[in-house]
Parts: structure tokens; C-alpha cells; sequence
């Protein structure tokens, strides 16, 4: 369980293929003089498990299912990830609990700078659209967001300066495509309304 609440911007030092999945080895001095074999982290919003620890180097490994359902296939050597380490019992909660468990791949439609400000839209499909509502909570990249508009087609979150300079969200362009965790409540809401629906 993660709070959204990105810990640091590491930098992916190699993505090494090991059929059908691969390798992906991160550089973050502080994590891992933390960090211990098995451990989950969250690499853009996605858990993982340490496989390594080498120094100042983590490794994970990450399996066809994951790379073909999250934005992590795209890393290459160079790439920044957004990094948090996964919650311990008596840890503040700062954003929305976070599960780690990506529901799908959105991609930013529209972005509008204000000075050092941004206010992003993305989209996303119908089924995660449909667990969003306006001053929710919903994961970008494994960023914890406050949802500020939703329509059947997209969403918008407004980034202040701090967000946008400590996260992967700062560097993101339209086109870009991020890993979309919608609010745990969100899903249990609608498993007990629809369960009710159809009584």
C-alpha cells in the first residue's frame, strides 16, 4: 500500500531484457541505503519488488503482463520514474491510500502552463472515467491528484509548482502516456451500487 506521495525522481541507469520481461534497474542513493531484498516499491505508481540492491543501485523485474499494461515497457536507459517506498504501520497519510495496482494507460490530451503552474488533462478509458468525480482522488503516475473536472472523455488535475518539479509530471508532453490508478474507494462504491443494481 503506497500514499501517492512520490518519495524522489530517480533515473533509470538500464532496462536489461530477460525474456518475457526485463530488468529494470534504478538509481537512488537513499532509497537504497533503505531498501532490503523483497521489499515493494512503487515505480510510477506501479509495485514492484527489489530483486537487488548494489550500491546506490535498485533492480526489479517486471513480466510481459506488467510492461504491456502500464507505461514501464517505454523506459529506456536516461528515463526518469517517479519513486515511493511502500507504507509502514504508523506512516502519516499524506495523499489517498494507493494500491500499487494499475488500472490502465491514459495519455495527456492537453496541457496549459500558467508561469509555474499547469493544469493537465488527460484521458482515459470509460471504466476508470467512470470511478472519477470532481475533488476525488486519483493516481498519475503515482502522483496522489485531486481530480478537478471529469467528462465521458478525459479528466484534469491542477499541479502546483512543487508537483511539477519533483515528479515525472513536469517533464510530460502531450502525447505522453501515464499509469492511471483510480481511488480503492471509488471501485468499492461501484462493486456495491452495481451489485444492488442487479438484485
Amino acid at each position: 500500500m503506497f500514499t501517492g506521495l512520490v518519495q524522489s525522481l530517480a533515473e533509470v541507469i538500464d532496462v536489461v531484457a530477460e525474456p518475457p520481461g526485463v530488468r529494470l534497474i534504478i538509481c537512488d542513493s537513499k532509497l537504497a541505503s533503505e531498501s532490503n531484498l523483497g521489499d515493494s516499491i512503487a515505480i510510477n505508481g506501479c509495485c514492484l519488488t527489489v530483486v537487488s540492491v548494489d550500491g546506490d543501485r535498485l533492480a526489479f523485474q517486471a513480466g510481459a503482463e506488467t510492461l504491456s499494461r502500464t507505461n514501464l515497457g517505454e523506459l529506456a536507459a536516461g528515463s526518469h520514474v517517479n519513486v515511493e517506498s511502500s507504507l509502514k504501520a504508523g506512516d502519516a497519510i499524506g495523499g489517498h491510500y494507493v494500491t500499487g495496482h494499475i488500472d490502465a494507460v491514459g495519455t495527456l490530451d492537453q496541457r496549459d502552463d500558467d508561469s509555474e503552474w499547469c493544469t493537465m488533462w488527460f484521458r482515459a478509458p470509460a471504466a476508470q472515467l467512470a470511478q472519477m468525480a470532481g475533488k476525488g482522488s486519483v493516481a498519475v503516475d503515482g502522483v496522489s491528484l485531486t481530480l478537478v473536472n471529469v467528462d465521458n472523455r478525459r479528466f484534469s488535475v491542477a499541479l502546483i509548482p512543487h508537483t511539477l518539479s519533483v515528479t515525472t509530471l513536469g517533464l510530460r508532453r502531450v502525447g505522453d502516456r501515464v499509469n492511471i490508478e483510480t481511488d480503492v474507494l471509488a471501485k468499492y462504491v461501484e462493486r456495491v451500487v452495481s451489485n444492488n443494481a442487479s438484485a
